[in-house]
């Protein structure tokens, strides 16, 4: 039997408990692979209710998880009580989000888990807490770098079948990005993308499109020196390694489906240059992976839809698709964890 995928509460007030709900159910339908999700087991108890008629659910270790997924959702115990209503987080969210990322690394690292897929957080609620990281994608780097030792270099890639797209610069104000973005950036993200891409995805000889920072991809310095001076010497590094790769190319034409089919995924320059396609492309089953670290991990890409959490109306299709991406590449095998760079 393989083993489980581990799948993170997510902020306890928004949608990742009823999603996981919805996503359990379909598994024969879907043939999902087994996984459990690590949370509170009264508090899913409570919110399983809402949701008719109630999932059931067993409390397991993760070598149990498999043989039970097919009769109840299995649930390991992060060991925090939380008292967040849907709708409504309190206190008790961010400790019970951030317990279960940590064990679910921990038990990927164990050998316990295959991947991990993450359900989403509410970042402002994390803040509050104390929380440092800028988001998910930095806390599981440094949490992959504390279970090994070694620097990783997280890249965030927004992945369907449409469209497979990576921001070099994420969390930023726009005023921000300019004196963020360098040559050493887009080149180190471009290496781990041309790498994954081969080793996760299967892609021989991986292609890339690099995006332009301004219109036009400068229009030849006259809209913007940022493309002759920053992103056009990162392409040309990236070739010199024997990587395929264009650029930088003007982002408004890069996007449609001719333009698609030359490139297996785009580099962009920004977080909405990236996020903006692939949501108007895959908006309902988009899957946001995280790159470079010494395992697997995927994630819906949507938010925590505070406004409906709790009435079953939420759609589990990102979480599906995440899942089920999260079996794929897991199933590519990865290199033990303190071996991989």
């Amino acid at each position: 039997m393989p083993l489980p995928l581990a799948l993170t509460l997510g902020e306890p007030a928004g949608i990742g408990p009823d999603i996981t709900f919805l996503a359990w159910r379909r598994r024969a339908e879907l043939e999902l692979p087994p996984f459990y999700i690590l949370a509170d087991p009264a508090f899913l108890r409570r919110r399983a209710e809402r949701i008719a008629p109630p999932v059931p659910l067993v409390v397991v270790e993760p070598a149990a998880a498999g043989a039970a997924f097919n009769t109840a959702l299995p649930v390991v115990d992060i060991g925090v009580a939380v008292t967040a209503e849907p709708g409504r987080p309190d206190s008790t969210s961010a400790p019970a989000a951030l317990a279960a990322i940590r064990r679910a690394v921990a038990d990927v690292g164990a050998g316990s888990a295959s991947a991990v897929v993450t359900n989403p957080v509410a970042k402002n609620i994390l803040y509050r807490s104390g929380f440092t990281e800028p988001g998910h994608t930095e806390y599981l780097a440094k949490l992959a770098e504390d279970l090994t030792g070694a620097r990783v270099h997280p890249v965030m890639m927004l992945w369907s079948p449409e469209l497979a797209v990576v921001p070099v610069t994420i969390h930023l104000p726009l005023k921000e990005v300019v004196t963020t973005l360098s040559t050493g950036l887009i080149v180190e993200t471009g290496r781990v993308v041309a790498r994954d891409l081969r080793q996760r995805f299967g892609i021989a000889q991986p292609r890339l499109a690099v995006a332009g920072l301004n219109p036009h991809a400068g229009e030849g310095g006259t809209l913007g020196e940022e493309d002759i001076a920053i992103v056009g010497p990162a392409v040309e590094r990236l070739k010199a390694d024997g990587i395929d790769v264009r650029g930088p190319l003007p982002a408004d034409t890069l996007f449609h489906e001719a333009a698609r089919a030359s490139y297996d995924a785009a580099l962009a320059m920004y977080h909405d240059q990236a996020l903006i396609p692939i949501k108007t492309l895959a908006f309902d089953h988009a899957v946001n992976v995280t790159l470079g670290l010494p395992f697997v991990r995927t994630s819906p890409d949507h938010g925590t839809a505070f406004d409906i959490a709790g009435t079953g109306r939420a759609d589990p299709s990102s979480l599906i698709a995440a899942i089920r991406l999260a079996a794929r590449l897991a199933k590519a095998g990865t290199r033990p964890l303190a071996l991989h760079a």
